[in-house]
């Protein structure tokens, strides 16, 4: 079984917990991964590598992103989000139009100062551990790009949803804490779904309960999407039957044996006529190295 399987994470599970409850559906041995980690209280689009996939997690982690937030205004934790502990609280003297007023301040190339309670490293140890114990260090901001916020609605109480397009190393409740901040009343993120990454969309995500009905019926594999459907932002390359030993055997691939010179760029999808044989990089004489051969003959499928 090879493909991704796209997953509607809930909330209260880490992603890694969803690594265990496919896997664990899929026959004894098979490969499994996430592709890029969602937070335990954040829920949504959760892409699961199978097989093969696993080897294309490189591929597909820096895609673009959307989720949807909900912040709180005048009431900062200490996590950023829902989780934390209320570390101060003031009056909201801002409304709907101030909110709209300061988002594209958010859009473009900033910068943001990592949350304490993150995943990131300061020598050797995690942030979070640190915060736990009570100990915080100075970190410097961090560049990141958001791509598009735009405001959806008001809920009452302060609280407000917004839609976030984003590309990897964006902290959404840094986002919603720094927005808080730009309006003077503070803010922290209350919720967060992400409903895209690349061509994974919520709405046609599984659930753990859809995962498992597909699973007893023995039909989890029709719900795997190809290896190369993620991957449409690669330029391809083609080669012929010629050059079906060379697949094989994961060897360079000649610029000759191409439909044309592979193009200058970091990787490429490669095909054996018309099936998707793995991910190459481009030489400097237009020919390919495989950096992932995922071609199967009959025999091994």
């Amino acid at each position: 079984m090879n493909g991704f399987l796209n997953v509607k994470k809930p909330t209260g599970r880490t992603s890694s917990d969803m690594v265990v409850f496919v896997r664990k559906r899929l026959p004894k041995g098979t490969a499994v991964g996430h592709g890029g980690t969602l937070d335990p209280e954040a829920s949504g689009v959760l892409p699961v590598c199978v097989g093969s996939a696993t080897r294309l997690f490189d591929y597909i982690i820096d895609k673009r992103k959307s989720y949807v937030a909900r912040i709180k205004l005048g009431v900062e934790t200490d996590t950023q989000d829902a989780t934390g502990q209320v570390v101060a609280e003031r009056p909201v003297e801002v409304g709907e139009d101030e909110l709209r007023a300061v988002l594209p301040r958010f859009v473009g190339d900033i910068e943001q100062i990592p949350p304490m309670y993150s995943a990131l490293k300061r020598d050797g140890r995690r942030l979070y551990q640190l915060a736990r114990k009570g100990q915080s260090v100075e970190l410097a901001p961090r560049a990141c790009r958001v791509d598009d916020i735009a405001f959806l609605g008001a809920e009452g109480g302060d609280v407000y949803r917004l839609r976030i397009d984003c590309g990897k190393g964006v902290y959404i409740r840094t986002l919603c804490h720094d927005i808080g901040q730009a309006l003077g009343c503070g803010a922290h993120m209350q919720s967060l779904e992400r409903v895209a990454a690349g061509i994974f969309r919520v709405e046609d995500a599984l659930d753990p309960e859809q995962i498992d009905a597909l699973a007893r019926e023995e039909r989890l594999e029709e719900a795997l999407i190809p290896l190369d459907a993620p991957l449409s932002h690669l330029p391809a390359v083609r080669v012929g039957e010629r050059s079906r030993h060379a697949v094989l055997n994961g060897n360079p691939l000649k610029p000759e044996w191409l439909d044309a010179p592979a193009p200058a760029v970091p990787a490429v999808r490669v095909y054996l006529n018309d099936e998707f044989a793995g991910i190459g990089e481009p030489r400097e004489d237009g020919g390919v190295r495989f950096r992932a051969m995922l071609y199967r003959t009959e025999d091994d499928r």
